[in-house]
């Protein structure tokens, strides 16, 4: 690997969050032109329209369990363990963060949405594991 492998998924979940953030403003738009809510209603943020909040906790999730992937990322950079294994982990963390942003998004159907979480969840751990094995090993 030339040790850079690592960071395309994270830049893969960077573009995730900029979807997420026009999304958000397509849909607050929208919400403003059929008089749902007005531009200043926006200010404080306490009446939200359902089809905009969708979105709006949607993006706030990719700034919770991301985090921890954002600094593992980077840990594995810096010592080297970046590789297949890593990658591969790295890869269907996000892959995983793309499916359950389409869920939440669209019907927020909790029975996929969760499973979806958890898988996301096992995947960001077994990378964090990883990162413990290769630097006991190391």
């Amino acid at each position: 690997m030339t040790g850079y492998q690592i960071f395309w998924p994270l830049l893969a979940h960077v573009a995730l969050v900029y979807g997420l953030y026009a999304l958000l403003g397509l849909r607050r738009a929208k919400m403003v032109r059929a008089g749902s809510i007005v531009k200043s209603d926006y200010r404080e943020n306490r009446r939200e329209p359902a089809e905009s909040l969708a979105v709006k906790n949607c993006l706030a999730n990719q700034f919770e369990l991301p985090v921890l992937f954002y600094a593992g990322c980077i840990l594995l950079y810096i010592t080297e363990a970046d590789n297949l294994v890593s990658a591969g982990l790295a890869w269907a963390f996000v892959a995983l963060r793309y499916a359950h942003a389409a869920v939440h998004v669209t019907s927020n159907d909790l029975r996929y949405r969760s499973p979806i979480f958890a898988a996301g969840y096992l995947a960001l751990a077994a990378m964090w594991v990883w990162l413990a094995i290769w630097m006991a090993m190391g």
